[in-house]
């Protein structure tokens, strides 16, 4: 089966692990995945993430590192991807407005790379809104 969608599978992905409690999942590596999770782990919703490359192979992974509240719940409450590959969805720094009233982050592609909708704001750029967590 082929995946028309990693960035939406490396979501669901963190969303089902943190249902089922895990503490560290694997997903195949990405120059675009990696630039995703420096910001979900700048925002604080994973502890951390690592790239290696299992012994003789050639292909490179990602293992994730989740992170939970004092209680056991999951910090990432909800993860939704925006854009995608048959539906892309631009926007321009003005329309876009804070996820959760601030509570939340979208990732934003522009031509300096992934930032958040608040740096995009702060920087008067738009792009392509990948995905929103909160």
């Amino acid at each position: 089966m082929t995946i028309t969608d990693p960035i939406a599978d490396m979501l669901t992905i963190i969303r089902n692990a943190q249902r089922a409690k895990l503490e560290r999942i694997v997903v195949n590596s990405s120059k675009i995945k990696k630039a995703i999770l420096e910001i979900v782990k700048r925002e604080g919703y994973i502890k951390d993430f690592k790239e290696f490359e299992k012994t003789g192979g050639k292909r490179k992974f990602l293992e994730i590192i989740l992170k939970y509240d004092r209680n056991g719940l999951p910090v990432i409450h909800s993860v939704e991807k925006i854009s995608k590959p048959g539906i892309r969805i631009y926007r321009s720094y003005k329309e876009l407005k804070p996820v959760m009233g601030g509570m939340g982050v979208s990732i934003i592609s522009t031509n300096k790379g992934l930032i958040t909708d608040k740096e995009a704001r702060r920087n008067k750029v738009g792009g392509e809104v990948i995905c929103r967590i909160w």
